[in-house]
């Protein structure tokens, strides 16, 4: 029991990752590149500092051909109540990358007291109100 209790949360720690460790790998300057894997408009509004935007249900072959394959990539999405980030680290181990899920989202990045930032089409006009499912 003890060993299947063992092999279980080192299988937990080698598939998941929190925000402290995300940040200090990038703070040691670690290769790893953090993916947003909720709906451009919720990316276009908050994101992660130097995530890039695939919404997972987007998440090909093709369109993911351009991520680089020797670099650790990490999944996130909102937090609890969203499984965007679940779905993008699925997709993307399926399409052969090395990933992480971020447990949290953006949520306990924010609680851990880490900056946000505004996505990249946050500078084209989006419209404000409620933002359309964002897994």
């Amino acid at each position: 029991m003890l060993m299947d209790q063992c092999a279980f949360y080192e299988a937990k720690l080698a598939y998941e990752i929190d925000s402290a460790d995300v940040y200090a790998m990038l703070e040691r300057g670690e290769p790893l590149l953090l993916i947003d894997a909720r709906s451009a408009d919720a990316y276009a509004r908050e994101t992660l500092p130097g995530a890039l935007s695939r919404p997972h249900r987007l998440m090909t072959a093709e369109s993911s051909a351009d991520l680089p394959r020797d670099r650790l990539l990490v999944a996130f999405c909102d937090g609890i109540g969203c499984n965007a980030s679940t779905k993008g680290a699925l997709k993307l181990a399926e399409l052969g990358f090395q990933v992480r899920e971020l447990i949290g989202g953006i949520d306990w990045w924010k609680r851990d007291g880490y900056a946000t930032v505004a996505g990249e089409l946050a500078r084209h006009a989006v419209p404000s109100g409620p933002v359309a499912c964002s897994c």
